[in-house]
């Protein structure tokens, strides 16, 4: 089971959960794009949108390290070697992710952007394919409502400032049918707000890497 060639192998009820990884692989291209052609002053919009999803990836694995992976040690005890090992994972991926924010500071040059996009690229995908190596088959262990409850609480665990650039970063370019699935366990008002004005504003934020200059 692997979210990186699609959601065809994968339960339904976890498909949220493989939307943010393959959102994540997207923006990794994205921003190997755009280094090419990134000029100084082209930078700091770049590092607007890099901030935006640098926060949400930040947070789900925070959210990973303090809610999931303690949830399903409760439900999976076996897992307990394999959950510190994704912890560790995390720690190089931070890393990753800090070469590419100093490659994008004010005045820095645009030239140390492709370096860093790659490394965070090829970080970022192998961590991933571990992550999901060890803990479908765990998800899939769990009921569809015992898993949604667990992911409820780490949906919970977002700050604001993610919760609302969470949906339309998620189902930016996804699968509709996939779309459709997640978008039934939103609320219908919070999915509304997420589908029009918060769509409206998280399409503003991708000129940086969609347009750069």
């Amino acid at each position: 089971m692997s979210s990186e060639y699609g959601l065809a192998s994968l339960p339904g009820h976890f498909h949220g959960f493989a939307l943010m990884h393959i959102a994540m692989r997207r923006d990794a291209r994205r921003l190997l794009a755009a280094a090419p052609a990134l000029t100084p002053a082209g930078l700091g919009a770049a590092a607007s949108w890099w901030r935006q999803l640098r926060d949400i990836i930040d947070w789900h694995h925070h959210s990973e390290d303090e809610v999931l992976w303690p949830e399903l040690l409760s439900r999976a005890p076996r897992f307990a070697a394999e959950a510190r090992r994704l912890g560790d994972d995390h720690v190089v991926l931070h890393r990753a992710m800090e070469a590419v924010t100093a490659a994008l500071r004010p005045g820095g040059n645009p030239a140390a952007v492709g370096p860093a996009a790659t490394r965070f690229d090829s970080v970022l995908r192998d961590h991933l394919r571990d992550e999901e190596t060890v803990s479908f088959p765990v998800f899939a262990r769990l009921s569809p409502d015992d898993y949604l409850a667990v992911e409820r609480k780490v949906i919970a665990s977002a700050p604001f400032a993610v919760m609302t650039r969470l949906q339309p970063w998620m189902f930016d370019g996804a699968d509709k049918r996939s779309v459709a699935h997640v978008a039934a366990t939103i609320p219908p008002p919070v999915r509304l707000i997420g589908h029009t004005v918060l769509r409206r504003r998280y399409e503003r934020t991708l000129a940086g890497v969609i347009r750069p200059h």
